[in-house]
Order: structure tokens, then sequence, then C-alpha cells
């Protein structure tokens, strides 16, 4: 799945560069539409008081960014586990990788107050295994 969005001003450091930060926050809103386009927003699963908290994020940087420059941030799936799962990312403004990042995230229900992980229902994986796959990267983990 693509997300694309172009660097803001308020995306960049006095250098003139997106500041990293913000690679972590466009990770996170590119999941929030991968689960958008699965059929299943965030605010529905809210709703339902089921949750998909972050584990793990970790991301390399390999460029620099500019404002107004226009990025493809392309999300895979790397892969689904009973409770949890693994996006890839990888950001490039044209042909040249800005970064390449990955998320680590749980399926947890929100009964009770506290989260506590469970299965992903078979209904979303099946269409998170459509994106199963990796985008080009040269990040070890």
């Amino acid at each position: 799945m693509d997300y694309r969005f172009k660097i803001r001003f308020g995306d960049t450091d006095a250098a003139g560069i997106v500041f990293y930060p913000n690679y972590y926050r466009w990770m996170d809103e590119a999941t929030h539409e991968f689960f958008n386009n699965l059929g299943c927003p965030t605010d529905q699963l809210m709703k339902e008081k089921l949750a998909t908290p972050l584990l793990e994020a970790h991301c390399v940087f390999k460029s620099p960014g500019f404002f107004n420059h226009e990025i493809v941030l392309t999300t895979k799936v790397e892969y689904i586990r009973e409770k949890v799962f693994k996006l890839v990312h990888c950001f490039k403004d044209g042909e040249t990788v800005l970064a390449e990042g990955y998320e680590v995230r749980a399926w947890v229900s929100l009964e009770g107050g506290l989260p506590k992980s469970q299965p992903i229902p078979d209904e979303i994986k099946e269409q998170m295994q459509k994106h199963l796959g990796s985008v080009k990267t040269s990040m070890k983990n």
C-alpha cells in the first residue's frame, strides 16, 4: 500500500531537512491508513474496544528529505503471527530512498481497561495476507 504526502515546513529542522521523529509519525499514519484500506479503520476498532499498540519501531535514515517534496511511503506486511504483526515501510522521494523502517504491533482488547493481547481475527489476517511482501530494503533487524 502506498501513502502519499508532502513534507511541510514544520516537518523540517534548522538545517532544512526532515526532523527525524517525523518518520515515526508518518509510519504510524501509514499504519492507520493501511487498516482503513483493509476496511477496519482505527475509530471503528476503538468503538469495539480493540487496538494495535506499538511494541517496537525502528527507522534507518538513508538520504535527507526536504520541504515541499512529495513522498511515497510504501507499507507491506512482513509477517503475521497469532497476536502480533510486523509492517515494513519505505520512504521514497522519486527514486531516492529517504528512510526504511518497521513497526511491530499487537492486536489487543481494551475491555476491562488494560490492554490484553488476543488472536488477530481470521478475516483481518486474510486481508493482511494480501499485502505480504517486502519493500526494497537493505535494513537488517
